[in-house]
Order: C-alpha cells, then structure tokens, then sequence
C-alpha cells in the first residue's frame, strides 16, 4: 500500500481482525455483483469504498425515476443510464483505487461461467428465482463463496453459501428448483426503502469477511428480518444430500 492508501484505509487498518494484511487482502480481490438496484447499490459502493481492488458489476436495467426511492448508487442526473455502469461512476466518486468493469446484460449460463471463476466472492443482488438459480449452479460449478439476500415489503434476507464447506447448503438445497415458488417484485409489491440498504450493506460485510478471512460467516445460516418490528430470525440451514445441484451425483 501506497501512503494515500494507508491514510485511506486507516480505519480498517486500526481494526487487530483485519489490519494491513486484511486491508491488502481486500486491495487485491475480485469481486462478482450481480444485480446494481436497491441490494446492489449498497453492496457496491461498500465494497468500493472498502477498497475491494476489482469489482464486477453485472446488470441488464437502466435507471429509472422509481429506482431513486432505494438504489442509493444512482441520481438523477444518470437516468436512463445503464445500472452497473451507474453504480461504477458512484464508486470512483468515493474511491479510485478498485478497478470497476461493468456488463450491461443479462446473467445467463454462459455469462455466469466466465465471470465466476474470475472472482473471489459473487454477490447476488438480483430479484427473480431462475436468475438466482443460475448464479448458484455457477457458484457450485466453480466452487465460489456466493453472498445471497433479498428484499421485499418489510421484509429481508440474507446468507451465504459455500460450497467449499462440507456442511453449508447451497441455493437450491433452500429453494429447490422443482418447487414452484411465488415470484414476488417491488415493483407489483412494492419495498420499505431502508430494507434493500440494511440487508445489501450485511451482504457487503459478509463478502468482506470471507475475502479478509475473518470472523464467522453466516454460512448455514439464515437471517430474517421483519422491519415492521426490527426483529431478526435466525434458522440453521442444513446441506440436503439429494440436492441436484451440489449432492453427489
């Protein structure tokens, strides 16, 4: 680290869990977002400010005066700009140290197996089932530590799963594919706007933790948030030996 570096990261260096080698740990990472709206606007900008050293953003979406409500990466004077390349000018507006690369399209299979392998860590900010399914079945595929939350109304969840651990679950060992579940938007259902910003900023620290190699991680742990009480649910989730996707096969 530079001395610009270590006035910058000070904070982090005070810190005796992370200190300079946690800081350069961080500095020399790759992180995978996936998703720059309301959970990713948070994670982005944390980990950009954190100094993670390469982040990349993946988003298919434009920004839209409805986003303004949550996605706190973006302003007014980006609308109609691509999310991720939105979320990239907000980083370099805190910190120019990490290297931000930005695709403006969908996360499909192919996509998903050449930016997954690249990365330290995938971060899934996305908000539909068959995307988040295709972000997992990467994850396992490439043995990558996937931070997964998600918001809507006043309620949140947050996790990770690593595949790396004999006993984490992973994505569809929680939510198996074959089970037909609700697909639930803010846009039809709508979302508490400090909701995406409390469950994307603990995905933030979660992929910090695992990259920095400190503290627990909430693998095999669900949080859940009820933000009209502001009370926290914790349930242990439990790898199922005959998931399709990380179970033997």
């Amino acid at each position: 680290m530079n001395d610009d570096q270590l006035l910058r990261y000070s904070r982090h260096i005070l810190l005796d869990d992370l200190g300079i080698e946690g800081q350069e740990r961080l500095l020399a990472s790759h992180a995978l977002v996936i998703g720059a709206g309301g959970l990713g606007s948070p994670v982005a900008l944390y980990l950009g400010s954190a100094g993670v050293g390469r982040i990349t953003i993946v988003d298919p979406d434009v920004v839209d005066a409805t986003n303004l409500q949550r996605q706190i990466a973006h302003d007014l004077s980006r609308l109609g700009q691509p999310k991720a390349a939105s979320a990239r000018a907000a980083i370099a507006a805190l910190n120019p140290d990490p290297l931000v690369t930005t695709r403006h399209e969908r996360a499909d299979d192919a996509l998903l197996d050449r930016l997954v392998p690249q990365a330290d860590v995938v971060l899934d900010c996305t908000d539909n089932f068959a995307t988040r399914h295709a972000i997992n079945r990467a994850c396992v595929r490439h043995g990558k530590p996937l931070v997964s939350g998600a918001a809507i109304r006043f309620d949140g969840q947050v996790t990770v799963y690593d595949i790396r651990s004999a006993e984490s679950p992973c994505y569809a060992c929680v939510f198996p594919e074959s089970v037909a579940h609700e697909e639930v938007r803010c846009a039809t259902m709508g979302v508490f706007a400090p909701l995406v910003g409390i469950i994307g900023t603990i995905q933030a620290a979660e992929a910090l933790k695992l990259i920095a190699g400190i503290g627990a991680p909430l693998a095999g742990r669900l949080l859940m948030l009820d933000g009209r009480a502001m009370e926290w649910t914790e349930i242990r989730l439990p790898r199922q030996a005959a998931c399709p996707v990380c179970g033997p096969h």
